[in-house]
């Protein structure tokens, strides 16, 4: 009797930082900020709000993507290349005058083509996806520089700029279409992850791959299509940053993997896979943009917020692997 009391008290344990961890911490790093007088009127602000969330569209966007692979026992670390090299494919899809609606499509298409080709190489030759993506983390940024030949692609004025503007940009409303468009891909990702067929066999997939292969799981052609709706969200986060600057940069969008990977690692999700939620993601990446918003305001500077992050990060990490060992 008492070892199932103590197995029940592990498991609702563990649901509860799996249901509410992040959201405490959210609620913990506004309620730290909050203490500086100097900063609450600024802070607590709807055009503070409005830009935290503008900021958090691209983590977050990427980060929708980067929850499929890690939840499945993965990891892609050219998220950021592929991000830049996106934004270089809008610019000049724009440039040459093709219709605003195409730029788009074959924009996130080109981000779900790498995807492609990097779950194909690591399903197929069952490399690992720590090499494979970064190496592709090299193409991609080359590629970038390539087409955009060493600088920045600035087409004219067009719709797609208009998808990041902070209209009043000192009130909340209304907010960037950007923001709207990614609040309704988390809201469809966690019906896809906690109903779909396609959802559980990630899941499976992350929590022990040869068992999910005995089971009648094609492996293989899953974690092509993993990491190829992943590119399509790196693709669309291209599309995000081509809108929020303007511009096509490839030299934009380095080290964003690891915001990305924070991201989903803050929110909830297991490294080593089997376990992770969209809303958790979503989560970590507003804690993360409060982080950098308040860091901003209090005039700290930036190796503080890169400090303080990663900080965050081997919390994280540290809290996931306790959990786990509570469950041994």
């Amino acid at each position: 009797m008492a070892s199932a009391k103590d197995s029940s008290v592990q498991f609702n344990w563990k649901q509860f930082l799996n249901a509410f961890g992040p959201l405490f911490g959210l609620m913990l790093v506004i309620a730290l900020f909050s203490l500086s007088p100097e900063l609450r009127p600024v802070f607590f602000t709807g055009g503070n709000a409005k830009l935290i969330l503008t900021q958090t569209v691209i983590v977050a966007t990427g980060a929708l993507g980067m929850t499929l692979i890690i939840v499945s026992g993965g990891i892609d670390l050219s998220a950021g290349s592929v991000v830049a090299l996106s934004s270089v494919v809008a610019g000049n899809l724009l440039i040459q005058d093709f219709h605003p609606a195409t730029a788009i499509l074959l924009t996130i298409l080109a981000g779900g083509c790498i995807g492609a080709i990097n779950g194909s190489i690591i399903a197929g030759f069952r490399m690992v996806p720590f090499i494979v993506t970064l190496g592709m983390m090299g193409i991609a940024r080359g590629a970038a520089k390539w087409m955009a030949n060493n600088q920045t692609v600035n087409p004219e004025e067009n719709p797609l700029n208009r998808i990041m503007e902070p209209v009043n940009p000192l009130a909340l409303w209304p907010l960037p279409l950007g923001v709207w468009i990614t609040m309704i891909l988390a809201l469809l990702m966690i019906v896809v992850m906690k109903y779909s067929v396609f959802g559980r066999y990630v899941f499976a997939i992350g929590s022990n791959e040869d068992t999910a292969r005995l089971c009648g799981i094609r492996v293989r052609f899953n974690k092509i299509m993993i990491y190829t709706l992943a590119g399509f969200f790196f693709g669309l986060a291209g599309l995000m940053q081509y809108s929020r600057l303007t511009q096509g940069d490839p030299t934009v969008a380095i080290g964003l993997e690891l915001e990305i990977i924070a991201a989903v690692v803050i929110g909830g999700a297991s490294l080593s896979g089997g376990s992770g939620s969209i809303s958790g993601t979503i989560l970590g990446a507003l804690i993360m943009g409060v982080l950098k918003s308040g860091s901003s305001q209090m005039n700290w500077p930036t190796y503080m917020q890169e400090i303080i992050i990663g900080i965050v990060i081997i919390l994280a990490v540290g809290l996931d692997k306790w959990r786990h060992g509570r469950q041994t």
